[in-house]
């Protein structure tokens, strides 16, 4: 009976295989999408403007081999319109499954030759076929069918005749085995268990799981029930059997567990050696297998078919989760992820060695985790380590329970440990595991990872790895994937630029997690004498919808990121640096602030101090933190910038200015014409020069020890194991209040005020409230959605407005740019280009702190930390 549906692979390579004329196009671009086909044909076409140019036929298959190369490489479905009649014709195409860890699958279009023959005959591209080309390729065709199998391809439909081809009216996706990314979560990941079944008991207890044994009955032939914490399951890593003292009851409890849907599981090495026994395979009785074997004996031949049953059956790793979470018992590389093929299944059962064996006489394994860089976790085991650790967002939790260690769990997605002690020594250690015993501690427990730590003097695996950073991640084009945005991209231009600051200027990597974004303005004013006004600010964030906004005094300093640990120690431990300090402060470029080491060294411990006595690692549970904050005075850190820029201004117009309009004063009482405007004008710029002058003093005073400085801190961005954008501005602003009151001689409180848009008394006392700073000297306000992070449909909303005041901005935009003529230009910003950048700038900050705090490797911090520093160098109005 002819098929109506055939089921492929979802991810598979797919050859159609018939004569000319077998109706091969026809068919693919019926049943599979146009993207999903490669032709030979018109391959033929790209490369030599004609489809039927035989001439061009080497050129056309190496542009079909590179697509098809791709498109595997990619995870995509491929499909491929030619003949394909010839072995050495499909090698090549197998070869390249084979590469990318798909199936091949075989579709024969099998017709008469008379019907390929005839619709030959109708198309007039094909008239230059010869006569014997048809029965050529049946011959080939009828050879084929024989090797197929043999040559790999996994799946093989052979239609005969087009009454069959026609029939076939859909074709169906099977999701391979592996994949169960519809799977959630959450889950309760178990390494090696190696037949402790004691420990596996107490650990699944300690999870939260109830474990009833000896329910043992002729039609449950299992003997353990387990109830799961509601919604959670359980997931095995493997080696259930082997060196232990129990392996049969480890293998009922799980077999038990995944029957009722309360656990998954992925085979180990030692599960699929017992398999092949079972199989009537001869096989080794080392590594502890003798013991199984005959721990095995006595029990009844329903259980262990039932054993067989179950191995047979596992999937050699999951990948679950949307994605995110790939487990697999030796690991996983990131372009096997979610594949089938032998070189997976391998991989997933023995990790990769590297050809040499150590001096116990055990394969060297190829650390595949320290290259590791795909975005899904792995979660593994097989190699027994003294104690977890985060590599790349990879986790080897193998704690050697069997050697004396630790049975260990992580729960996902929280990225908790819980491990339990073993009982004993089940069996001694070829290799010595460096500390297997106390690796979590004495007893039972639950930690974070960032507590297991081998020895608190080294560096972590991370630590290590994060030494040095490959410029090909932050060279040329870059596209970063981003939580608050679908992405940001970073042009090759503005990358060189900002390689030349990172790799010349800016401080150890490891301490920078994150550069504070750029800031927009205010849009125009149009109020006499002003460009900048709050009424622009307010209704901005009115049209975007929000209700309250908070606004903050703008202090004129110097922006700087505050990293500090609570002692050298907590820096070593978490930041990787030693003899560097406790901590850093850095300016918006990833630069140190000081260039004193003493006067750094004082501002760190007077920080330090204040945080402790305000009780904030206590109440924070951490011993670092990162905080966003202005530094005082502005001419702390300008000062040359002062010297070299505004003061010379100054003094060139204080010292002409004067002179010019004493000349013209008595030009003009000579009754000379025309002399009274240029008068009027000069005696304008004077006064002006005068203000500006005065406008740059307010912000600058001696620095010559520690007394002289104020740090006024406004976001405390995160600490140890969360950040806080989740937070209002109002919390943000009260936290550090509390902080600074701790040392009001060094810390200065932001003022602010929360303002309801839609009440008018409000949003005329805060405007009351910006004059009359901006009157005494204050720089202006920046104004703030009252959420941290604020969205709409349309996306997401400024971070913050900044809106600076009628004397500063002669700062910004030189003494003269309220004289007539000057301000009308002005009015005429545009402030949407750095709107975009600091939305970008922001959306990269975010991120970057995030992985940082999610324990992501540094060069996925620095991916973001560098973005914005590369951003920096678009072109935008630096006045803005």
């Amino acid at each position: 009976m002819p098929q109506d549906i055939l089921k492929l692979p979802e991810l598979s390579l797919v050859l159609l295989i018939g004569t000319s004329g077998a109706g091969k196009s026809t068919f693919a671009h019926r049943l599979f999408q146009p993207t999903e086909i490669v032709s030979s044909d018109r391959c033929r076409a790209l490369v030599a403007d004609d489809e039927n140019n035989q001439a061009a036929t080497p050129d056309a298959f190496a542009l079909l081999h590179y697509l098809v190369g791709l498109r595997l490489k990619r995870g995509l479905l491929t499909v491929v319109d030619a003949t394909n009649v010839q072995p050495e014709a499909r090698k090549t195409l197998v070869q390249l499954a084979r590469d990318y860890h798909v199936l091949p699958t075989a579709i024969i279009l099998d017709v008469p030759d008379r019907v390929a023959e005839d619709r030959n005959r109708q198309r007039a591209e094909r008239q230059h076929l010869g006569r014997h080309v048809v029965p050529q390729q049946r011959q080939q065709l009828r050879r084929s069918l024989k090797t197929l199998r043999q040559e790999g391809f996994r799946h093989i439909y052979h239609l005969r005749g087009p009454e069959e081809i026609d029939a076939v009216q859909a074709i169906v996706r099977d999701p391979l085995y592996n994949n169960r990314k519809q799977d959630t979560g959450p889950f309760d990941i178990i390494g090696d268990v190696h037949g402790c079944y004691h420990e596996l008991v107490q650990l699944l207890t300690e999870l939260g799981y109830v474990v009833e044994e000896e329910l043992v009955t002729d039609a449950r032939d299992l003997g353990v029930r387990v109830t799961a914490p509601a919604g959670r399951r359980a997931l095995f890593l493997g080696d259930l059997v082997d060196r232990g003292p129990a392996s049969p009851q480890v293998l009922r409890l799980v077999m038990g567990m995944v029957k009722d849907d309360v656990a998954l599981c992925v085979p180990g090495n030692h599960d699929i050696k017992l398999l092949r026994y079972l199989n009537g395979k001869n096989v080794n009785e080392n590594h502890g297998f003798a013991e199984t074997v005959a721990q095995l004996t006595p029990e009844s031949d329903t259980f262990k078919a039932q054993v067989r049953q179950f191995l047979d059956g596992l999937v050699s790793h999951y990948v679950l989760d949307g994605g995110k979470l790939v487990v697999a018992h030796a690991g996983m590389r990131e372009e096997m992820q979610g594949r089938g093929s032998g070189a997976v299944r391998a991989f997933a059962l023995f990790g990769e060695t590297t050809g040499e064996i150590d001096e116990f006489g055990l394969p060297v394994r190829y650390n595949w985790a320290a290259e590791y860089r795909g975005r899904a976790m792995v979660v593994y085991g097989h190699t027994p380590v003294p104690a977890p650790e985060w590599l790349n967002n990879t986790i080897d939790i193998d704690t050697g329970c069997v050697f004396g260690g630790h049975l260990t769990a992580l729960r996902y997605p929280e990225r908790e440990l819980v491990s339990v002690p073993a009982q004993q020594v089940y069996c001694e250690p070829v290799r010595p595991l460096g500390g297997v015993g106390s690796p979590l501690g004495a007893s039972s427990q639950t930690e974070s990872n960032e507590e297991l730590v081998v020895n608190s003097q080294q560096l972590t695996a991370q630590q290590k790895n994060d030494d040095l950073l490959d410029i090909r991640d932050v060279t040329g084009k870059q596209i970063i994937q981003t939580r608050l945005l679908p992405s940001v991209t970073i042009r090759e231009e503005n990358a060189v630029a900002a390689l030349e600051v990172m790799s010349r200027f800016a401080l150890n990597p490891k301490w920078l997690l994150y550069l504070p974004p750029t800031m927009s303005p205010t849009e125009t004013s149009a109020l006499p004498d002003m460009l900048e006004h709050p009424a622009e600010a307010f209704d901005y964030f009115r049209r975007q919808g929000l209700e309250r906004v908070v606004c903050e005094e703008k202090h004129m300093g110097s922006r700087v990121v505050v990293v500090l640990a609570r002692n050298e120690d907590a820096a070593r431990r978490r930041f990787g640096v030693v003899g560097e300090g406790p901590g850093k402060c850095y300016t918006r470029t990833g630069r140190n602030f000081f260039t004193n080491e003493a006067l750094e060294e004082a501002f760190l411990t007077r920080l330090q101090e204040a945080l402790t006595a305000s009780g904030f690692w206590e109440r924070f549970q951490t011993d670092w933190v990162c905080l966003d904050a202005e530094l005082l005075p502005w001419s702390a850190k300008a000062q040359e910038l002062i010297k070299t820029q505004y003061a010379a201004v100054a003094a060139a117009a204080t010292a002409a200015l004067p002179l010019a309009e004493a000349a013209l004063a008595q030009a003009a009482g000579r009754g000379l014409d025309g002399v009274e405007a240029l008068l009027a004008r000069t005696s304008a710029r004077r006064t002006a020069a005068d203000h500006y002058a005065d406008a740059y003093r307010r912000y600058c005073w001696p620095v010559e020890s520690l007394a002289d400085l104020r740090l006024a801190p406004f976001h405390l961005l995160a600490t140890e194991g969360r950040t806080y954008f989740d937070k209002d501005h109002a919390w943000h602003m009260e936290t550090l209040r509390a902080m600074c009151l701790a040392d009001e001689s060094l810390l200065r409180a932001t003022p602010y005020r929360v303002v309801y848009l839609q009440d008018i008394t409000d949003v005329e006392a805060a405007t009351q409230w910006w004059l009359d700073l901006t009157a005494s000297g204050g720089e202006g306000m920046v104004v703030k959605p009252y959420d941290f992070i604020s969205t709409t449909k349309k996306g997401l909303i400024q971070p913050a407005l900044k809106c600076r005041g009628r004397e500063y901005l002669r700062i910004i935009y030189g003494p003269d740019y309220l004289l007539p003529g000057n301000l009308e230009r002005l009015r005429e910003r545009n402030v949407k280009s750095k709107r975009n950048l600091a939305l970008r700038e922001f959306t990269l900050g975010v991120e970057g702190l995030e992985r940082f705090v999610a324990g992501q490797p540094l060069r996925a911090v620095h991916q973001c930390v560098f973005g914005v520093l590369a951003l920096e160098s678009e072109a935008v109005d630096p006045r803005l």
